[in-house]
């Protein structure tokens, strides 16, 4: 984990424009909103499931740093005043707090924009075929039928009481979608899967998403602002749905531990070369930040 972080990191740094290129301010915010913070679990998860096809570093580094770049961009929206609203992230001030809401928001874009760039400059897989799946797969993961989609039914449910499906699907899209497009495109940096093993992999990236957001609920309410880098109790302040409110913190507890289960069982055929991914489901549950 900590040699993937510290490579991307570099990565990052690298297909990110400079900040003494015009326009500065715009470009020193990307930096600012991409660099030093950040678990880099999408990464991590693309890396994971690259290990499962054999895929080369030099690949999964720009197609890890592709989804990065969605979710980077994805968070500096989120924080803005017309959103969430928030003035803490990664354990600093949000892009908008710190460089102004017209920078934010442009910054947000240019990320947006960034990240299909990085997925179409380079080879990243073994046919032209699969390279164009990996730009679909990651289009639609970012758009209205994914994140952004689940962001929006996220607001519009802000004081509302959601059944268990509803709440699943909303994060299926809000924060799963991402999680699940990291594990897809790692898988395509290698060698082909067969589609049975692919649906395999796809259902472990649906478990981890759904168990990445129950956790952040049960953080949300469990840990404080410093250990968690962003402001904690912020989605019950907000009168949001969450996996806490509906199940309690026991009920989420057991889904978060249900939905590991699940996605480590999904694992089996591929043996040894889905240890990085089995690892990584241990840590999202488990994680404390």
């Amino acid at each position: 984990m900590n040699e993937v972080q510290a490579q991307m990191e570099k990565t990052l740094a690298s297909v990110l424009p400079s900040s003494n290129h015009l326009p500065e301010r715009l470009h020193d915010a990307m930096r600012y909103s991409v660099l030093d913070g950040g678990k880099r679990v999408r990464p991590l998860l693309a890396f994971a499931a690259g290990a499962v096809v054999d895929a080369s570093p030099e690949r999964l580094q720009y197609a890890a740093s592709a989804v990065e770049l969605i979710h980077a961009y994805s968070l500096v929206h989120d924080d803005m005043p017309a959103m969430d609203n928030d003035v803490l992230r990664r354990g600093k001030p949000t892009v908008h707090v710190a460089y102004g809401e017209a920078t934010a928001l442009l910054a947000g874009d240019a990320l947006q924009t960034a990240a299909f760039e990085v997925l179409s400059n380079r080879t990243l897989a073994d046919n032209p075929v699969d390279q164009l799946q990996m730009i679909r797969i990651l289009a639609n993961a970012s758009g209205s039928l994914g994140m952004c989609g689940g962001q929006g039914v996220d607001l519009y449910s802000v004081g509302q009481e959601l059944t268990l499906p509803q709440l699943e699907m909303m994060h299926i899209l809000k924060t799963g979608a991402l999680i699940r497009a990291s594990v897809l495109l790692g898988s395509y940096c290698g060698t082909a899967l067969a589609p049975e093993q692919r649906e395999a992999l796809d259902h472990y990236a649906k478990c981890i998403g759904l168990a990445f957001q129950v956790v952040d609920d049960i953080l949300d309410c469990e840990a404080d602002s410093a250990t968690l880098g962003k402001t904690a109790g912020k989605d019950a302040a907000n009168h949001k749905p969450t996996y806490v409110a509906l199940l309690g913190m026991k009920g989420a507890k057991e889904k978060a531990a249900e939905l590991k289960a699940s996605a480590l069982a999904s694992l089996t055929p591929f043996g040894e070369k889905a240890a990085m991914l089995s690892a990584l489901a241990g840590y999202i549950v488990d994680r404390k930040y």
